[in-house]
């Protein structure tokens, strides 16, 4: 699920007013929707954001933020991963507070700016539709002459931008390289041939704008070639810069550093930078017409300091408080980006990698690449693409600087689970395992439960290094692992025991034979419960303090009156102990054993009737059977002898008679 905010107002450079855009519990606020600044400068671009605590019985938690200013495929492109942007942005902020810095910044970098961010519900991200304009303009100075003498014009001089910069900024005017007062945005005097002029705002005066010449282009002035410059520890620089002289005729140049102004024996006047013990055997100073270059080597982190250039002639002297080139010198920082899919299906995987540093050379450097700590030949690009296996290893470095290298880049290791606390894990308490893999980059990792899921789904939606129980119960107990990934491949944990122990649940009783017991017969009482570790049983007689038996089943035998009554058992681990519900075990009576004598007769008395009857129907049956087949016979002999039945019915009745006497 994607929320777009809808436009709420337009506001002009780094208004105090906020800017809202959201809706519902999702929502970013931006400080100001429009941003002038100068070119060289940094930039702070500030924003908060919120979001929903829960969602779908889920806590919500940020994922990932980003800051970007187009898209690819649909796709922000991350800032961080822009190459126009390589070594000068930064994110700051916390949990609600978001913060983009620019440095060194470029007209190219005038663009709108948006911030995302992701959490972990797999439906919550949040893109603005609307951002911060960032408008990156450079100062101007403007000339408007209102009257022409022999030896001087009277003119207006304005310090322009191309937008508006923020508040009521003071001005800084500069005279051939001399500071000359603090005013407003305008300055008016006479000027002479010989003058330039440049202009600064009152605390950002290291981004002036260029000397300009009020009469001619043949006025005296000095333009640097870079206002900053980042060199490696140990390397060499240049550091150059352009210069003019109206006279035509330059007495002296030389290079200075204010920032080493107490080693001068005046600190108002500079020193030649090649008499510094400091920079002994390290700076050259080459010249050619009108080009002036400061070429310091074996760079020391000391040397990170300001450079300025100064010139005479027999009648002028460029001044010394005009800004100049700022150098810093660091020790190499080299890191391996990588650029491929974050996650595998098989190797090799191809992946492309960019040899980067955070100091922003000065000169572009020829490259080397190690495979497995051997130096790949013919490769001196800062970009390089490769197939990745799971054994291989990279790193780079700069050619000139091979004592300095990058950590190499590779797949991660086989992780190791932590469970923390260690020990026994009882129900109810809080768990959690950690997943740890040695990985460059950084891996993610998702947690899966074996036998959990035949579809090998993560048990976890999201990826996580943690997977927490705030209160563990005993169908999580079962067998889990991890899996490391990262943008070169990944790998898998052995699988750890989670064994949840838990006290005895209420027990069950089961009595055998069931209902009232025959006096001098025997009964068997079994207890049973869900526990882990395993319960131990002791059985009771209700009102009785003493146990009457221990162990799962309880066996009464030869059962008299006395041993009627109440009965529970007892069911005990060392997490705790539960009892059953009683059941009484009763001794039946005479009157009980008459009737069930009497039951017994009757149904015995019963069959014998059904058996009797059964008996009867079949001899009758057979009866049947037995004079049905000789009618037939009979019938037919009639048929065909008149005599032979009259024969017949004589005996019959002679049979008849016979019957009457006996």
């Amino acid at each position: 699920m994607s929320f777009t905010a809808a436009a709420s107002g337009f506001l002009v450079f780094l208004l105090s007013v906020s800017v809202v855009q959201g809706q519902d519990d999702w929502g970013v606020t931006y400080t100001s929707t429009e941003i002038c600044a100068l070119k060289g400068s940094t930039v702070d671009i500030r924003c908060t954001y919120r979001y929903p605590a829960y969602l779908d019985n889920l806590t919500v938690t940020v994922e990932k933020t980003l800051w970007f200013t187009k898209t690819e495929r649909d796709e922000p492109v991350n800032l961080r991963t822009d190459s126009e942007y390589e070594g000068r942005v930064e994110y700051h902020g916390d949990q609600k507070n978001c913060s983009l810095r620019i440095k060194d910044l470029r007209e190219t970098d005038s663009a709108v700016y948006k911030f995302r961010f992701i959490t972990n519900h797999p439906t919550g991200s949040y893109t603005a539709s609307s951002g911060v304009t960032l408008t990156v303009t450079d100062l101007q100075v403007q000339v408007t002459r209102s009257s022409v003498h022999q030896f001087s014009d009277r003119a207006k001089l304005k310090c322009h931008s191309n937008c508006r910069l923020a508040g009521h900024p003071s001005y800084v005017w500069y005279k051939n390289g001399q500071k000359i007062k603090e005013e407003t945005s305008s300055y008016t005097d006479y000027f002479v041939p010989g003058d330039s002029y440049s202009c600064a705002v009152k605390g950002q005066e290291d981004f002036r704008s260029p000397s300009v010449c009020v009469h001619d282009q043949t006025c005296n002035r000095v333009t640097y070639t870079e206002r900053t410059i980042c060199a490696l520890k140990g390397s060499s620089v240049d550091i150059s810069c352009t210069y003019n002289s109206y006279d035509n005729y330059v007495k002296s140049k030389f290079w200075f550093s204010p920032t080493h102004s107490h080693r001068w024996q005046h600190s108002s006047q500079p020193e030649d930078l090649s008499g510094d013990s400091e920079y002994a055997g390290r700076v050259q100073q080459l010249e050619e017409r009108g080009l002036s270059t400061l070429r310091i080597t074996d760079l020391r982190e000391s040397d990170s300091a300001e450079y300025r250039f100064k010139f005479k002639t027999p009648w002028f002297e460029w001044g010394s408080d005009f800004p100049g080139t700022t150098l810093t010198v660091t020790d190499p920082d080299f890191h391996v980006q990588v650029a491929g899919p974050l996650g595998f299906q098989s190797y090799p995987i191809k992946a492309k990698l960019k040899c980067h540093s955070s100091c922003l050379l000065a000169v572009r450097p020829s490259y080397i690449w190690y495979k497995n700590g051997q130096k790949i030949k013919k490769e001196t690009s800062s970009s390089y693409t490769v197939k990745f296996y799971p054994e291989d290893s990279y790193s780079c470095g700069v050619k000139g600087l091979k004592a300095f290298r990058s950590p190499s880049v590779y797949a991660p290791k086989v992780p190791s689970v932590l469970v923390s606390p260690s020990g026994e894990i009882v129900e109810g308490s809080s768990v959690t395992l950690t997943c740890s893999s040695d990985a460059n980059p950084a891996a993610t990792y998702t947690w899966y439960k074996e036998n959990g899921n035949p579809d090998y789904k993560p048990f976890s939606t999201e990826p996580q290094q943690q997977l927490a129980f705030v209160s563990i119960q005993s169908p999580d107990s079962g067998e889990y692992y991890c899996e490391a990934v990262n943008e070169l491949g990944g790998n898998r944990s052995d699988s750890i025991s989670i064994n949840v122990k838990y006290g005895p649940k209420v027990p069950s009783v089961l009595v055998s034979p069931s209902g009232e017991t025959v006096e001098g017969s025997s009964v068997n009482l079994t207890c049973s419960s869900d526990a882990n570790p395993a319960a131990t049983y002791t059985w009771y007689k209700e009102n009785e303090a003493s146990p009457k038996a221990s162990g799962q089943t309880f066996t009464i035998t030869n059962f008299t009156s006395e041993h009627s009554g109440e009965y529970y058992c007892e069911a005990r681990n060392p997490l705790g102990a539960t009892n059953s519900p009683t059941h009484l075990i009763a001794l039946a009576g005479k009157g009980t054993i008459y009737i069930t004598a009497a039951i017994v007769a009757l149904i015995v008395l019963i069959l014998i009737a059904v058996f009797l009857l059964y008996l009867w129907i079949r001899k009758k049956k057979t009866l049947n059977s037995t004079t049905e087949p000789s009618d037939p016979v009979q019938t037919v002999q009639s048929d065909s002898d008149p005599e032979y039945e009259n024969l017949t019915a004589a005996q019959t009745e002679a049979t008849e008679e016979q019957e009457d006497l006996v």
